[in-house]
This record gives structure tokens, C-alpha cells and sequence, in this order.
């Protein structure tokens, strides 16, 4: 019998986990965070991803488009020029990353004027 290699996160079936699982890599929200305002290139994103490596950069950036949620169009110019924005398939997600900001603020930032609050 031939064993077939196979993607464990194509068996999930769980639309959470299978949504958990694409986006629980290190950046990867904040890479589709940064893309909601638009068109970016690659030093744009590494710049505004300080401590992020190029390499995990271009992981990232590479993961998300194999998933559909990202376009990179790359132009035939010297030096060549890659941009990169979100697909339908991402845009869709700009609600769960606004929920996780809401939550983030009602919940987890400690800001000075929470504090006056209490």
C-alpha cells in the first residue's frame, strides 16, 4: 500500500481551526494588518514590521499568497519591482483583525486613560 504525503492543515475541518492555523504563524496578522491601507512592497512591509527578518518575511508573504489571501504582482523593470495587496479571500479578513483590535483595546491595552477610569 503507498502511503500518500499529505497536508495536515488541508485535513482540518473545523472553519476555526482551519482559519486559526493560517493565521497563527509569528507576523502573519500584522502582515495582512498592513495591507488593509493598501498596495505595499516588500521594504515597505519590512519597514513597518520592525524586528521581522527578510527571510520570515518572505515566508509569510509567500504562505499567504499559496493561500489565496494575498496578489504579489511582480513588474518587469530594473530592479525588478514586487507589490503586494489582499485578495478578496483577505480582504475578508480585515473583520476578524478589527474584532481582535476591539478586543485588544477593551481588554489588553492598559492605556493611560483606561487607567483614569478606575
Amino acid at each position: 500500500m503507498e502511503l500518500l504525503p499529505t497536508n495536515p492543515i488541508n485535513e482540518i475541518i473545523c472553519p476555526v481551526a482551519r482559519t486559526a492555523q493560517i493565521l497563527s504563524g509569528k507576523w502573519t496578522i500584522l502582515i495582512i494588518r498592513d495591507l488593509t491601507t493598501g498596495i505595499k512592497r516588500f521594504n515597505q512591509l519590512e519597514r513597518s514590521l520592525q524586528g521581522i527578518s527578510p527571510k520570515t518575511l518572505s515566508e509569510r508573504l509567500r504562505t499567504l499568497e499559496e493561500e489565496g489571501i494575498i496578489i504579489r504582482t511582480t513588474f518587469a523593470e530594473v530592479p525588478p519591482r514586487v507589490e503586494y495587496e489582499l485578495s478578496e479571500k483577505g480582504r475578508d479578513l480585515v473583520g476578524v483583525i478589527e474584532s481582535m483590535r476591539s478586543y485588544g483595546t477593551q481588554w489588553l491595552c492598559h492605556c493611560a486613560d483606561k487607567e483614569q477610569d478606575k
